[in-house]
């Protein structure tokens, strides 16, 4: 496992990745930077459950889906203000997680995997039968996007880019404070060993539940920034594969490595972007990039920049 960054350095990529649609040349850029955002906020989310806890969770999208359509069905049905659908996409995401975790997060392995998993497809099949609230197969259509405050266009690519730098950033900090407490180091403990944490007095079940908790909670504040953002929501964007990208994701940043959720979300964003042409190649690409990148750097991208400072320390002696 690595070690946290200082924050003076957690600051300076905040105001970096602030400074990005100051300088992108089109709304479109702006744009990706938003989805880059998003996938920032999944990413480190999931990076806490299986990076830091060892656990395979294969539904991060399924909560995801339910912030996406927490919020967007209160806004396009009963016309809820979007700000006032942040509290229920969080606790619906949330409560979907306990559901589903205190039994799951029981087992171990590909047991839990299959258990993710099932919750998954069960999620899915009610994203697309519940026609009359999710809008089935054809989407959620009529969200809009976020309201106007003191005067200034929130639902502008610019006041977007903002509300999405503010989720990232958020759930970069908790991760940052809860990593660097002694829940942090009980995580860190049970990846090493469960049995030995076991052993040493800790409750690994209620650990984990907690965690598998906060990142539900991640993912559906991420799913009330994209529905607002797109104003629309689809059930095969929050379905297995996307949850399986999530996971692919974690694995190319870098396991349990506090930066690896920047690259792991930037390879995630720009992968459709570069490979669109190939559409019917796209995961077969995807795919063997992953493979490459960890025989190469096993401990993922955010090992790659540790690897050369080593390399350079190395060098001076």
């Amino acid at each position: 496992m690595s070690g946290l960054p200082h924050p003076a350095w957690l600051g300076l990529v905040f105001v970096a990745l602030l400074a990005w649609p100051f300088l992108s040349p089109n709304d479109y850029v702006t744009l990706l930077g938003v989805g880059f955002l998003v996938n920032v906020g999944l990413v480190v989310g999931l990076n806490l459950v299986a990076g830091y806890c060892g656990q395979v969770s294969l539904c991060h999208a399924t909560f995801f889906g339910l912030g996406a359509y927490a919020s967007g069905v209160l806004a396009a049905r009963y016309g809820w203000d979007p700000m006032a659908g942040l509290p229920a996409a969080v606790a619906l995401a949330s409560l979907g997680a306990v559901i589903i975790g205190i039994p799951a997060l029981r087992l171990h392995g590909h047991y839990l995997a299959m258990a993710t998993l099932g919750f998954s497809a069960i999620m899915t099949v009610m994203f697309n039968e519940l026609v009359s609230l999710t809008g089935g197969p054809n989407g959620l259509l009529g969200v809009p996007g976020f309201v106007r405050d003191f005067g200034h266009p929130v639902d502008m690519p610019l006041g977007q880019y903002l509300v999405a730098w503010c989720y990232a950033g958020l759930c970069m900090l908790i991760a940052l404070r809860l990593l660097a407490s002694r829940t942090g180091r009980t995580m860190r403990a049970i990846t090493f060993s469960e049995l030995a944490a076991g052993g040493l007095g800790v409750d690994t079940a209620r650990v984990k539940i907690a965690i598998f908790v906060l990142a539900a909670a991640m993912a559906g504040a991420g799913g009330w920034v994209y529905v607002h953002v797109n104003q629309f929501a689809s059930p095969e964007t929050f379905g297995f594969l996307r949850s399986v990208l999530l996971l692919t994701a974690v694995a190319i940043g870098g396991w349990g490595r506090f930066w690896g959720p920047l690259p792991g979300a930037l390879v995630l964003t720009m992968t459709p972007e570069v490979l669109g042409r190939f559409h019917d190649f796209e995961m077969l690409i995807f795919g063997g990039a992953l493979v490459l990148v960890l025989l190469a750097y096993p401990g993922g991208l955010a090992a790659l920049g540790a690897a050369l400072r080593g390399r350079l320390r190395r060098a001076r002696a």
